[in-house]
Parts: structure tokens; sequence; C-alpha cells
């Protein structure tokens, strides 16, 4: 049987051949995506998931609570959400890539953290086991459909160091040591394999939708450096690949905002700039690690 392969648009392909190598580039958004699951630490440690629980697991290299399933394939995945491990939130099914922004932010156990576009927590409940359930985390979201999930996973990992907080993120007040902006996108860095959400981010794939989508991330991205304390620290991520909604944005941010790009080092990244400063962040595609693409930005208020 042949193997079933995503139908990209015109506009797409041509965009995309500019941007990275593009044969590899399909060859590896049309394979199936790896199943991942991050251990909660706020409930087991990993060394005990691992003597408990008989998953096959690969570690991702820039996470250590963070793990591949080795066990199944295209024709037999686990439904992660299903099993006892999840429901006891004892693991947290997320994407590989979109474990890099915690893991770069560094949140620390004094720190007053505000997680600006937080449902539906996967990033949250990530600081909260980095934090150990001290300091405090503002978890907030625009929508209460989505502030209804986060809810459940902050209560189903036990997390308690947290405040959710339902606003426009460009409206919130206060300041803050260090600041998740993980903003809405277009999510092309998320088109891995021939499933239900790869499709549907394929045939939505719109040029207007990315120059809207840049507005409001630009509008978030500043505001949320303006909330920040004196010698703070702010992530900005995307899960799309487009410059638009990645460099562009920093780009924007520097020449508004007296701010400093901190180098990220230890990932294969190709950023669409040949601008040096902007080589200090890391876009990841699909054919590097064979994971979802992902954009992720270091900045300082000095």
């Amino acid at each position: 049987m042949r193997k079933k392969k995503l139908k990209l648009k015109k506009e797409f392909v041509k965009k995309y051949s500019k941007l990275t190598d593009f044969n590899k580039y399909e060859e590896y958004i049309n394979k199936f995506p790896k199943q991942s699951i991050r251990i909660n630490t706020l409930k087991i440690s990993v060394r005990e998931f691992k003597k408990r629980f008989d998953w096959k697991l690969k570690q991702i290299p820039w996470c250590k609570e963070g793990f591949w399933i080795k066990q199944g394939s295209e024709g037999e995945r686990i439904t992660i959400g299903n099993t006892y491990e999840h429901q006891l939130g004892y693991i947290y099914s997320q994407i590989s890539c979109s474990m890099i922004p915690v893991e770069v932010l560094k949140p620390k156990k004094d720190d007053v953290v505000l997680d600006m576009c937080a449902a539906p927590g996967s990033k949250t409940t990530q600081m909260a086991a980095k934090m150990k359930n001290q300091g405090v985390i503002i978890a907030n979201d625009k929508k209460w459909q989505r502030i209804k999930a986060l809810v459940a996973n902050l209560q189903r990992c036990g997390v308690y160091n947290t405040v959710v907080t339902i606003e426009d993120g460009r409206k919130i007040k206060g300041r803050y040591d260090k600041i998740l902006v993980d903003v809405p996108c277009s999510a092309t860095g998320k088109i891995k394999g021939f499933t239900r959400d790869s499709i549907k981010i394929v045939k939505s794939y719109s040029t207007h939708l990315i120059d809207v989508l840049s507005k409001l991330q630009k509008q978030l991205l500043v505001h949320g450096f303006d909330l920040l304390k004196e010698n703070g620290t702010l992530v900005y991520s995307t899960c799309s690949l487009e410059p638009e909604e990645d460099e562009e944005v920093i780009k924007y941010l520097l020449k508004e905002r007296d701010a400093k790009l901190v180098k990220i080092s230890g990932f294969k990244s190709k950023v669409n700039s040949e601008e040096k400063e902007l080589k200090k962040c890391i876009k990841i595609w699909p054919q590097f690690y064979d994971t979802e693409g992902f954009f992720v930005a270091k900045i300082k208020k000095a």
C-alpha cells in the first residue's frame, strides 16, 4: 500500500524552497511524528518512573525529564491520555521541541514568572516542576475554553504555585523575573506526518493569516518585554517556521526596545536571517531531529 503524502499549496512550496533544503524537509514532514512524554517530577522521579512502569523510552537530549516512546509505529500508537500514568499526573504528553523554551528560560524557586499564553499547560506544568512548586507562576490565557484545559492539567499534575488569569496578553500588568511568551501562531512547525492536524494546517495555510498573527505576536512580545524586571529574562517561542512569525518579530523588538538577545547553544539550527544577532536564536527544522519544527529566542532586559 502506497504511503499517503501531504499535499502542499504551491505558495507554501515556493516559499519553503527558499527557506530550507526542501527535499529533506518534505521527506521528514511526511514521516509519522514520534510520540513523546515528559515525566512530571512533582509526583514521581524519573528513576522511580522507569523502575515502576514498563515504558520503552529514548532520552530527549535537551530535557532530562523528556523521552520519546520507542514502541509503537503508525499502525500501533499509544493513546497516552488514556494511560494510568497520564491520568495520575505522572506524565505529560508533550511535543519534544516544545520542552525547549522552559529549558532555556530556567525558572528558579524564588522567581515570579509569567506564562503569557499558557493553555493548555504543557510549559506551565514544566515550569512548576522546575521550580519544585515554589515561587509564583501567573498562568494566563485569553479564552475560557482553553483555561478549563489549563486548570485541569494543573490539578492533574499537582501544581499549586500557580495563579490562573483570563486576560488579553497585551493588557497584563505586573513585574516579573521571567516571562514566557509562547505565542498563538500558524503552527506550520507542527506539520508532521499524514495526520488530521497536519492536514488541517496545510489546508488553512494563508499568508494573510500569517500577517495578522505576526502583528499580534509583535504586540505580545513588546508588552511582555515591558513587564520584565531589570535583568529579567524573556523567552519567545513559536511552533511556526514562518520568518514573519519568528525572525521578523524579534527584529521588531530589537528596533523598538533596548533588548539583548542571549545566544542559545547546543542545538542544530538554521535561522532565516544573515544578521549575526539573530543567529543567537534557534530554529529547529523537522529534518534536524525528526521532530516538529520550533523557534526559540532568549532575551534579556539590561
